[in-house]
């Protein structure tokens, strides 16, 4: 069993949930690798041994078995930047708040490796987004995909933006907000739905174009088709607009065209037995709560 390790958090019980897990791991006889900054974290309690190391540039291959990410979402969402295209199923502990995509509770992290040994989980498949451009955007470079969504956003300014849409090249509208967020499923639940759009269930093959704060009162989330290319260009009062790949931003000048597309690979997650999708749904969003139940 070969297992990497990535965090953000410095928080001492996440910490302690971290040693808990290799305890555990060591009881399977894992390869543990750990991901260079957040091992000298680690380090810094005297309680971790030497470690095998990873950075996003390389120690990480198809061979291991899982990738386990403490931390919120975000950390998940960090984590991809890692994992790309090699195919190594990631599973998220969760040390935030909310913690859609890290379900696993800090308390059960031995769970983690109990239930993956027992084979109490299967492999759900979540589809990315990716942007291409005819020119360069170096703040994004090869990591051009983003598992929760894309969003071009005003920069600079409290005025609306116009944000010009084609799908397949055939024109959808331009949306008069302050921005417009293309969505994956996994991202339903995130930015898009604080903005209104819907959820969808991770396996749906479709995007959403969700705008944010929209002016024409008209517009609305739109569910399309995740083989659909989508081509946006801003316009506005000021000189640049934000475009945004999950937590990584660009600025961008106004009027160039971006197109946004499913990207060539998917992110493997594992969903175990004990923590569903929809249970998910039904304890983070309350769903079903009643105070008159």
């Amino acid at each position: 069993m070969k297992v990497a390790i990535y965090g953000l958090t410095k928080q001492d019980d996440a910490l302690d949930a971290v040693e808990e897990l290799l305890q555990e791991l060591q009881k399977e006889d894992a390869e543990v690798w750990i991901e260079e900054t957040f091992l000298s974290v680690l380090s810094s309690r005297k309680k971790t041994k030497s470690h095998h190391t990873f950075t996003v540039e390389k120690g990480l291959d198809g061979s291991f078995d899982m990738f386990v990410s403490f931390g919120g979402d975000g950390t998940i969402l960090r984590a991809t930047t890692f994992v790309r295209d090699l195919g190594i199923p990631i599973v998220g502990v969760n040390t935030g708040r909310l913690g859609f995509l890290s379900t696993f509770k800090k308390e059960e992290v031995r769970k983690v490796v109990t239930e993956f040994v027992n084979g109490a989980y299967h492999i759900v498949e979540r589809s990315l987004v990716k942007v291409e451009a005819d020119f360069d955007i170096p703040e994004f470079g090869e990591m051009n995909f983003a598992l929760n969504e894309v969003t071009v956003s005003r920069k600079d300014t409290t005025s609306m933006i116009t944000v010009e849409t084609f799908l397949n090249d055939e024109y959808l509208t331009s949306y008069w907000a302050d921005g417009l967020i293309v969505s994956t499923p996994t991202g339903s639940t995130g930015y898009s739905l604080s903005c209104g759009g819907p959820v969808i269930v991770p396996s749906a093959k479709s995007l959403v174009l969700t705008p944010i704060a929209p002016h024409n009162l008209n517009a609305r989330p739109l569910v399309i088709s995740d083989d659909t290319v989508i081509r946006l260009k801003v316009s506005g009062r000021e000189e640049n607009h934000l475009v945004s790949l999950d937590s990584r931003i660009a600025s961008i000048e106004n009027g160039r065209e971006i197109i946004i597309k499913r990207a060539d690979f998917k992110i493997k997650m594992i969903e175990y037995t004990s923590e569903s999708f929809l249970k998910t749904l039904r304890n983070k969003l309350l769903w079903g709560e009643d105070r008159r139940n």
